[in-house]
């Protein structure tokens, strides 16, 4: 898509989520790459699916092509088994610009043996010519805040998520026109606009090829009434309503809110993966687990200092690792990542996110996946269990080990009204 086009999303992020509060250090990860390699291996995704016939769904846009290849199987912890350690990358708006960036994540991805979520936005999909085919709600035929695409655009954009999917990647959806602010901005919207919202993000990716013009392009290899599952909202706004509808769509997840690193739970029937408070090393408060975050502590703006570029990099990562050391030592909870392809400050988030993989997915027991692949994993698990992995705190060991921490209950023991109130969720 046009660099320029890409770069009207710079703006839209909500500065509301500079988050200024009393933070907290937390220790250096400690390198145990070397121990993994001599100890047990980390378990590897799934195996690639047998090959199917392709049947083309609608005008071809999508299709299905079988089970989708690469997933990690989801498996009950055992009776005083440790949890793995999850950590979710996902990128908010993906698409494929002259940057390359999805590209270049997909192949970091591959060589870490790293799984994440993408979430496209549906007007990357929609060539400009047409751009009256987008109703959103609260603005007039056309109107989007980061534009649309190019022929060009669609058609790398549609390759990288092809390949994304086939490597077992996940499709969200970042919905549309990115409407923030109290102008029409997706915080406004009813439960009725966000479901035709939902509705024209999916019809963007159903028939990109007939909008488009590329009848002749491979199709994405999924159904996208099946695939998509969860979402992020523009500037993490409109949660309570966007959840309200997706509660009724069969959503799974949500990754929309601000939450500490504990181990999540379930809100209308959806999980709660949102994205998390972690530490800005050298500094006295901690922000929300985003390159946007970080940037608008740091400079304030995406063309800062030159001089300061790598600091700011460097910053980032560690804090990103530092937050992940702690869940990795502490309560094991999910620590979830949220960026955006772009060159803010010359580039320095997108090195930072590269670093930290290669820092924490290389890790024993750590499984670096999709929203999808996390909320199947959870949606395995024993209620009472996830419910007793709430009451760790941010960074918090269970004292006594968790062998002692997850050990099996006797027969017929007691179940709390909270043990009970998860279940029936």
């Amino acid at each position: 898509m046009k660099a320029a086009t890409r770069r009207i999303a710079v703006g839209a992020v909500a500065t509301a989520l500079i988050a200024g509060i009393a933070g907290c250090s937390a220790s250096n990860v400690a390198d145990d790459s070397a121990a993994a390699k001599k100890g047990a291996p980390r378990a590897k995704k799934g195996a690639a699916a047998p090959k199917s016939a392709v049947r083309l769904i609608g005008d071809g846009s999508t299709a299905f092509t079988g089970v989708q290849p690469g997933l990690l199987k989801p498996e009950r912890l055992k009776p005083g088994q440790q949890p793995p350690q999850f950590v979710v990358f996902s990128w908010d708006g993906a698409g494929e610009d002259s940057q390359k960036l999805f590209s270049h994540f997909r192949r970091i991805g591959k060589k870490y043996d790293a799984t994440m979520t993408f979430f496209l936005s549906g007007v990357y999909l929609l060539p400009e010519e047409k751009a009256d085919l987008y109703d959103p709600p609260q603005h007039s035929p056309g109107r989007s805040d980061i534009g649309f695409n190019d022929t060009q655009g669609i058609r790398d954009t549609v390759r990288e998520l092809r390949g994304a999917w086939q490597d077992g990647n996940e499709v969200g959806t970042h919905f549309n026109g990115h409407f923030c602010g109290k102008d029409g901005g997706v915080g406004q919207w009813s439960v009725a606009e966000w479901k035709s919202e939902i509705s024209q993000a999916k019809s963007f990716v159903k028939n990109w090829r007939t909008n488009s013009g590329l009848k002749n392009e491979q199709p994405l290899p999924f159904d996208y009434d099946k695939e998509l599952i969860g979402a992020r909202t523009p500037c993490l706004e409109g949660r309570t309503n966007f959840v309200r509808a997706a509660s009724q769509l069969g959503f799974r997840y949500d990754t929309s809110g601000i939450n500490d690193q504990i181990w999540p739970k379930k809100d209308l029937g959806l999980w709660d993966l949102s994205l998390q408070m972690v530490p800005v090393p050298g500094r006295s408060f901690e922000t929300l687990s985003m390159d946007y975050n970080f940037m608008a502590n740091q400079s304030g703006t995406t063309k800062g200092d030159p001089s300061k570029h790598k600091y700011w990099g460097n910053q980032m990562r560690d804090g990103l690792v530092k937050a992940f050391d702690r869940a990795y030592n502490g309560n094991r909870a999910p620590l979830t990542i949220g960026n955006h392809f772009e060159s803010w400050n010359g580039g320095t988030y997108m090195r930072a996110v590269d670093e930290t993989i290669a820092r924490v997915c290389v890790k024993r027991d750590v499984k670096c996946v999709s929203f999808r692949e996390l909320a199947d994993w959870l949606d395995a698990q024993d209620p009472q269990v996830l419910q007793k992995m709430r009451t760790l705190k941010v960074g918090q060991a269970p004292k006594g080990g968790w062998a002692a921490f997850l050990a099996a209950q006797p027969a017929g023991a007691p179940r709390s009204a909270a043990l009970k109130q998860a279940e029936r969720h």
